[in-house]
């Protein structure tokens, strides 16, 4: 068996960084470099930058008018206007003409009266350059316009072509290579069709994009199979013109995991883990003074090395500030535990609900890229501390402005595909909302209404004593809110199955059977509510299901679990089985109301919610996906109505 590598001590994010500011020499790695002003924006001086030319180079008029000689005007008065013949006593000017020779005012043309082609009154004397902009009033020629190490702006271009600098001394941009390995890993530009324990490769563009943002010179190069000698090549290559070089994956302690044995080969190990998560398996190393980084293979990881670990490098060496994410406070809504010992990162849907920051956290697999995508702000938890609270406060790193998040209609409840639908046409509006759905179960709705933690929340709990819909739930965990109940649709449950049912499954006795696989949904789940009322109506006990305990929390989850094969079967909405074009037994249909709480019917995002909802466009849509009726949709229910 090939030998696995052992995590050195992990050490602080911030101790890291400056482990490897120490190791690398920046005057020796970014030289200077001359470039065309005018395309200088986003750079750095290398040195000092004076003017060539004064701005402006004349005396010019900074008003419509005439130009007169200020001293000859003094006689005027409103009761005793002075007349002024024209070239003797006064030319005419617009905005930026050179002043005349012997002119030194300008006298606006709204306070000058025409009394003939050639004469003009004034009734008020002007005084020494009067709406005059002189010689050097923005830029004198050989003062200082920036220093250096300065980071040049728009405004900054402007500026410097305006006092003849057309070319500029700057500090070379930051090369860096981006390598990524592994055998199952495929390059996307081929656009591959991954088969079983095959990857798109997407971390490079990941590292574009963000490269980007720091004006980073960035290039990646085919995915390197899990072959020491290979990975060494690779590195050798992109050493001769980077001044960083990024291993994508293989710096964990695996078997296949070559990223620190090759560093240690070609320079000097520096760090093989550092106290953060995700991101741990960070290695860095210096190798010909430049900076080698064994990067994680899982996504966010990977993106925790490059905000924490790259980004200040990589403003150090450019001369550049770090950049500054907008940081607000959050009210935490769900506890949130952590490990001690390392700081953790966690990935936050962020709204305001009721003129407050709420957060609700994401997912935490280290993979999950979409957790990045979904997510507002990121938090950080100590490495001293065992998690956070439900409804603690906590400093929060936004991903977005924080304008956005005033156009944001937080969503906590059932998972339903007919919310993408929604939230896709929301952003489509002329005026764009953005619709941040936590998918955490119809009663995981309910307490996040009644903790002030959500706008609205969808629900379908079903009553067997009554044979209603959400309102005796409403009446026994919010007594004490009013709220209004919206259908957004009727759905068809059932039970997912593969292409062709190969298991015969036709109800829920079939569950039992030998060979059956099951699939089921989080606690607090109408769908897994559902299930347990079935089984109680047909005498079942849980134990007798194989996998009831597994649990997942959409319905797509559901539904792909069954595609691939994880699962025989699972309880779930028709439109999942359609998106997969799984097969369907179907169950029971239910309703699926919004519960909105009424001190946010007046709230433009609730309003605008409710006329979409209201609208022909989005009953044809829900009908479109399959496993809906929508003769109810967007009415309001009352306790007894039932299904209609």
């Amino acid at each position: 068996m090939s030998e696995r590598n052992i995590y050195l001590k992990t050490i602080p994010v911030d101790e890291a960084v400056q482990m490897a500011m120490e190791a690398l020499n920046r005057e020796e790695l970014i030289k200077p470099e001359i470039i065309p002003t005018h395309r200088s924006t986003g750079r750095v001086t290398s040195e000092a930058v004076y003017a060539k030319y004064s701005s402006p180079t004349y005396h010019s008029a900074a008003m419509d008018g005439i130009a007169v000689c200020s001293r000859k005007t003094f006689s005027a008065r409103e009761d005793n206007p002075l007349h002024l013949e024209l070239n003797r006593d006064y030319k005419p000017v617009n905005t930026g003409n050179a002043l005349p020779e012997g002119m030194d005012a300008v006298i606006m043309i709204e306070n000058v009266v025409q009394v003939d082609e050639n004469t003009v009154s004034i009734e008020s004397p002007a005084f020494p350059w009067q709406h005059v902009r002189r010689i050097g009033e923005d830029i004198v020629a050989t003062e200082m316009l920036l220093p250096q190490n300065h980071t040049i702006t728009p405004f900054d271009v402007g500026a410097l072509i305006s006092a003849g600098i057309y070319d500029l001394n700057v500090w070379g941009k930051v090369q860096m290579t981006f390598i990524p390995t592994g055998d199952e890993v495929l390059p996307f530009r081929e656009k591959p069709n991954p088969g079983s324990g095959e990857v798109i490769e997407s971390n490079s563009q990941v590292f574009s994009g963000l490269s980007r943002n720091l004006s980073i010179d960035f290039q990646n190069v085919r995915p390197v199979p899990d072959n020491e000698e290979a990975l060494s090549n690779a590195i050798d290559l992109a050493l001769k013109n980077s001044h960083i070089v990024v291993v994508g994956a293989g710096s964990s302690a695996g078997s296949k995991d070559f990223t620190r044995k090759v560093f240690e080969k070609k320079g000097r190990l520096l760090n093989h883990g550092i106290a953060i998560m995700p991101g741990k398996p960070t290695i860095l190393a210096e190798a010909e003074g430049k900076l080698l980084v064994g990067s994680p293979g899982y996504p966010v990881s990977a993106v925790v090395c490059f905000e924490d670990i790259i980004t200040p490098i990589a403003s150090w060496l450019s001369g550049k500030p770090i950049p500054e994410k907008k940081r607000i406070q959050v009210k935490l809504a769900r506890r949130t535990p952590s490990k001690p010992g390392l700081m953790e990162i966690i990935r936050l849907a962020v709204g305001e609900v009721d003129g407050e920051y709420v957060g609700v956290p994401l997912p935490r697999g280290a993979g999950m890229i979409t957790t990045l995508t979904k997510a507002q702000g990121i938090a950080r938890i100590p490495e001293n501390s065992e998690g956070v609270e439900e409804g603690e406060t906590i400093n929060v790193e936004l991903l977005s402005s924080e304008n956005a998040l005033s156009k944001v209609i937080m969503h906590v409840g059932s998972h339903d595909n007919t919310l993408d639908l929604i939230g896709n046409t929301l952003m489509g509006l002329s005026y764009p909302l953005h619709l941040v759905s936590t998918h955490a179960g119809s009663m995981g709705g309910l307490t996040a209404i009644k903790n002030n933690y959500a706008m609205f929340g969808g629900c379908h709990l079903f009553d067997p004593e009554s044979g209603d819909f959400n309102f005796p739930f409403l009446e026994k965990y919010l007594p004490d809110i009013k709220t209004v109940v919206i259908n957004l649709a009727i759905r068809h449950q059932g039970l997912i199955v593969a292409k062709g049912n190969p298991k015969n499954i036709s109800g829920i006795e079939d569950l039992t059977a030998d060979g059956i696989n099951y699939i089921n949904r989080q606690r607090g789940a109408g769908t897994r509510i559902l299930f347990d009322h079935h089984l109680k109506k047909s005498g079942i006990s849980p134990r007798d299901i194989t996998g009831y305990d597994r649990e997942e929390h959409t319905h797509m989850a559901v539904a792909a679990n069954v595609l691939t094969g994880a699962a025989d079967c699972g309880l779930g909405i028709k439109a999942a089985a359609n998106a997969l074009d799984l097969d369907f037994v179907p169950l029971a249909r239910e309703r699926y109301d919004l519960i909105i709480p009424e001190k946010h019917l007046d709230d433009i995002r609730i309003k605008t919610l409710l006329d979409l909802i209201s609208s022909d466009e989005i009953k044809n849509a829900i009908n479109n996906l399959g496993g809906y009726e929508t003769t109810l949709t967007g009415q309001e229910m009352k306790p007894g109505m039932g299904l209609g």
